[in-house]
C-alpha cells in the first residue's frame, strides 16, 4: 500500500491560510445568474464582494441581464435615481444571500457585500448619512457593507453610520495621515454606538487602503526625474505605504482606547487592499497580493487579477509585518527626490473622487437610455 502524496494547495487556497480574505472587485448580475459568483466561492478562495459605479455601468452596459427589471421599473414611471438604486441594491441583496453562509461561519468576519453612496455626495457629509442608511435599510441583511469615501465630509458619515449599527467599508484611502482620521472616526462611532446600547459586536467595518493608484502617480514623477536613483525606486512607493499602514493598524488597534472598546466585543476595523492590479505591463500581476500578504487584511481583486493569483501566484507567507523600516526608508528615499507623498495622495483622493463621478455619469446615462429603450 502507497502513501498517497498530500495535494499541493492553490495559490488562492495558500493566500486565506496565510490569514488574507479575498474578496472579488466585481458584481453582475450576469455572475449571480450564471452561478459563476458561487464557482468562485468555491474553488477560488473568494469570501466578498465589492462594487462601485464603474462596475454597474459596466454591467448594465452587457448583455440582457437586466431588462425585465428595467421594463418593470420603466412602466412603473421609475426616474432614472430610483432604478439605479433599485437595480443595484437588487444585485447587492441577491450577493449578500449567497454569501451568507460565510458570513454565519465566520460570525460576521467575512461574507461581505459593499455598496457605494453616490460619488456626489462625497463632499458632502448630510447626503452621505441620509444615502448610507437608505442603503442599508433597502438590502435589509446583516453581511452588507456601505462604502463611504474617506474624504474630510466622509469622516463625520462614517462616525454617524457606525454610531447607528451600519457597518462600513471606507473607500479612497491613500495617505497614512487620513488612515489615522478614519481609525478615529470608526472609534468614535463605536463609542457612540456603545453609549446608545447598540452590540458592538455586530459592526464590522474594512478601511480601503489604495494601491496600485500610488505606484503609477510616483512613477511618473520617478520618470520624470529620470535618475538611476529614480528608477530604482519605481514601483515600490505604493507597497510600502500600504505597509505603513498596517504598522498603523497594529498600533492603534492595540491603544488603550481601541482595547476598551474590544473588550465590549468591538471589532478591529480591517485595512483592504484595494486597487490591486498593476497598472503597468512590466510589472508581475500578482506583484500587491504577493507583497502585501499578512494575517488579518482584505485583498479585493478585479477577475483577472483574481486569476493570475490562482493561476501562478507564488504566495511566501508574511510579506509585511517584517518589512517596516525598509518601507519607511523607501517612502523618504522617495521625498528625498523632491517628490512629496502628501501631495501625491491629495490628488489620488481628488481625482479618485473624480473618477467616481464619471463612472456615475456613465452608468446614470446607460440606465436612462435603458429606461427608455423599454417604454
Amino acid at each position: 500500500m502507497t502513501d498517497t502524496a498530500p495535494s499541493t494547495p492553490t495559490p488562492t487556497a495558500a493566500l486565506s491560510e496565510a490569514g488574507v480574505s479575498i474578496w472579488l472587485d466585481d458584481l453582475s448580475r450576469e455572475l449571480l445568474d450564471s452561478g459563476r459568483l458561487q464557482e468562485l466561492i468555491d474553488t477560488r478562495n473568494v469570501v466578498g464582494v465589492t462594487t462601485n459605479p464603474t462596475i454597474f455601468a459596466s454591467a448594465l452596459a452587457k448583455g440582457e441581464a437586466y431588462d425585465e427589471q428595467v421594463r418593470e421599473l420603466a412602466a412603473g414611471g421609475a426616474d432614472v435615481t430610483s432604478a439605479i438604486f433599485e437595480i443595484t441594491t437588487a444585485d447587492v441583496t441577491r450577493a449578500c444571500d449567497v454569501f451568507r453562509p460565510i458570513y454565519d461561519t465566520t460570525e460576521g468576519y467575512d461574507g461581505r457585500v459593499s455598496i457605494e453612496v453616490t460619488p456626489g455626495a462625497a463632499r458632502d457629509t448630510a447626503t452621505t448619512i441620509t444615502e448610507a442608511k437608505a442603503l442599508w435599510a433597502k438590502v435589509d441583511r446583516p453581511n452588507v457593507m456601505i462604502k463611504i469615501p474617506a474624504t474630510k465630509e466622509g469622516l463625520p458619515a462614517i462616525t454617524e453610520a457606525i454610531a447607528n449599527g451600519i457597518s462600513v467599508n471606507v473607500t479612497l484611502i491613500f495617505s497614512l495621515q487620513r488612515y489615522a482620521e478614519v481609525i478615529a472616526a470608526y472609534l468614535t462611532g463605536l463609542e457612540r454606538a456603545s453609549a446608545a446600547g447598540i452590540d458592538l459586536s455586530t459592526i464590522h467595518s474594512v478601511a480601503s487602503f489604495f494601491v496600485s493608484r500610488v505606484d503609477a502617480e510616483i512613477d511618473k514623477r520617478l520618470d520624470a526625474i529620470g535618475t538611476d536613483e529614480a528608477k530604482a525606486l519605481k514601483s515600490k512607493a505604493g507597497i510600502a505605504n500600504a505597509r505603513l499602514a498596517f504598522q498603523l493598524f497594529v498600533e492603534e488597534f492595540a491603544m488603550e482606547r481601541a482595547l476598551a472598546l474590544q473588550e465590549k466585543g468591538a471589532n478591529r476595523q480591517r485595512p483592504l487592499w484595494a486597487s490591486t492590479g498593476v497598472k503597468s505591463p512590466d510589472l508581475p500581476d500578482t506583484l500587491y497580493v504577493v507583497e502585501l500578504t499578512t494575517h488579518g487584511v482584505v485583498n479585493t481583486m478585479p477577475g483577472k487579477t483574481l486569476e493570475a493569483t490562482f493561476d501562478h501566484a507564488e504566495i511566501k507567507g508574511d510579506t509585511v509585518t517584517g518589512a517596516y523600516a525598509e518601507s519607511k526608508q523607501t517612502i523618504d528615499a522617495v521625498g528625498a527626490l523632491g517628490i512629496s507623498i502628501d501631495e501625491v495622495t491629495e490628488q489620488l483622493e481628488n481625482e479618485g473622487v473624480d473618477k467616481f463621478v464619471v463612472s456615475w455619469t456613465e452608468l446614470t446615462e446607460t440606465v436612462t437610455s435603458a429606461l427608455k429603450g423599454a417604454k
